[in-house]
């Protein structure tokens, strides 16, 4: 008996016939000896709707202080859960409307295990007993994603776009053969199309490179949903719901690096305006610097990300300049100026007009010579390299946000990805 898992996200469940077309999506892929089961999303909207609701019921903009994350995050958790659970009862419904066997499964009745963190919570275990042998008999299975249940029994909720990460840590559980995402794309492509027109859709890509890609901005899948596929081996497919069955939708399969083909130097150029640089000047020269430092921000959960270190004019004195989320640069300010002298620091800069531009691809372990392209497109479009951070498979570059645009651009056209 194999096993499929599909996951549906808000837009394509965002109103009555979008899900109509979901159920005609469904019993498409349904096949003799093949148990089906499929996670949902909240109707498009519905989430931020109850989130307002959980926080101005918390006394959040009024006059009186909110509640504390304490007395705040577990109720939270329980207002907005509430979407998906509707979403898997209209599913279910259209689908038997159809004449397919379907039944919704709340977290609780899986049951779909998770630590107690709220609003931000990691998969623990699945139990597939049940919900497998349902599916086996031939009855669609319907899932709220982003969301389950702690060992007291209380629901918790994964973040934002935590269905992803529901439906690859349910196909895991289920031993299933893929995981299909459908969205409102149909597929990865090499950058994004609304920049560059030549963009191609990849028929395959690495879990590595499709975890780069999300992690450097790429809209492709949630960060935590790859790192749960790579380390758990499921195939993940992405392709669009909206496209009606019988239709080619081909999708791009994201899989183990030994089973990619021919693998390019570069496989796509992703960017990310949502960056900040800060500037550290005359810092102590000090073997605990940077430990002092660091940590500090660490402690304040602010996410670093590339990092420079120059010497200064002065002696005994150096410059430090990082990277992080533009939403963590005030924060990081501050943390640094309580630290001040502390730290030896003798002055911090805030810079937010800056974007960071980055080559991602499985082919740079065996090639020569990807940087010096990257460094020479820019060059030649006249854009300067504030800052450079690598890994095996990609190279990153900080860059003015304005020339952000040519800059994908220039790479895309430079490392031969432009459709023919």
């Amino acid at each position: 008996m194999s096993r499929l898992v599909m996951k549906f996200g808000g837009t394509s469940v965002g109103d009555v016939d979008r899900i109509a077309r979901v159920a005609r999506i469904v019993a498409s892929q349904r096949k003799p000896g093949a148990g089906l089961a499929v996670v949902v999303s909240a109707m498009e909207g519905e989430t931020d709707r109850l989130v307002q609701l959980a926080r101005g019921a918390a006394g959040d903009g009024a006059n009186r202080p909110p509640l504390p994350a304490a007395e705040f995050d577990d109720e939270y958790d329980v207002v907005v859960s509430a979407g998906e659970q509707v979403s898997t009862g209209l599913l279910a419904l259209a689908l038997r409307r159809l004449g397919i066997p379907a039944r919704s499964w709340q977290n609780w009745q899986i049951p779909f295990r998770t630590d107690p963190a709220h609003a931000k919570a990691r998969v623990a275990d699945i139990e597939e007993k049940e919900i497998g042998a349902s599916i086996d008999a031939g009855v669609v299975a319907i899932v709220p994603g982003f969301q389950g249940i702690t060992e007291t029994n209380r629901i918790t909720t994964l973040g934002r776009g935590g269905s992803d990460t529901s439906a690859i840590a349910l196909a895991a559980a289920l031993r299933a053969e893929r995981c299909d995402i459908y969205t409102d794309v149909d597929g990865v492509y090499t950058t994004d199309p609304r920049i560059v027109s030549k963009a191609r859709r990849l028929e395959k890509i690495s879990y590595e490179e499709m975890l780069e890609m999300a992690s450097l901005g790429a809209k492709v899948l949630q960060t935590r949903s790859v790192e749960l596929a790579f380390a758990k081996r499921v195939p993940v497919r992405v392709l669009s719901s909206f496209v009606e069955p019988g239709a080619p939708n081909p999708g791009t399969l994201g899989a183990p690096e030994d089973e990619i083909g021919e693998k390019q130097v570069v496989t796509g150029v992703a960017y990310s305006r949502d960056e900040a640089k800060i500037t550290l000047l005359g810092v102590n020269d000090d073997v605990t610097s940077a430990a002092e430092i660091f940590g500090r921000l660490a402690d304040a959960n602010v996410n670093v990300d590339m990092i420079v270190q120059t010497e200064a004019r002065q002696p005994n004195r150096r410059n430090i300049v990082f990277t992080c989320p533009d939403r963590d640069a005030a924060r990081a300010a501050e943390t640094i100026e309580a630290a001040r002298s502390k730290i030896g620091v003798e002055d911090v800069h805030i810079r937010r007009d800056v974007a960071k531009v980055s080559v991602i691809g499985i082919g740079m372990r065996s090639q020569v010579g990807v940087a010096r392209t990257m460094f020479a497109a820019l060059a030649q479009k006249g854009i300067s390299i504030e800052a450079i951070a690598t890994s095996e498979i990609k190279i990153s570059v900080l860059i003015d946000a304005a020339y952000t645009e040519l800059a994908v651009r220039a790479l895309h056209t430079a490392y031969g990805l432009d459709a023919v």
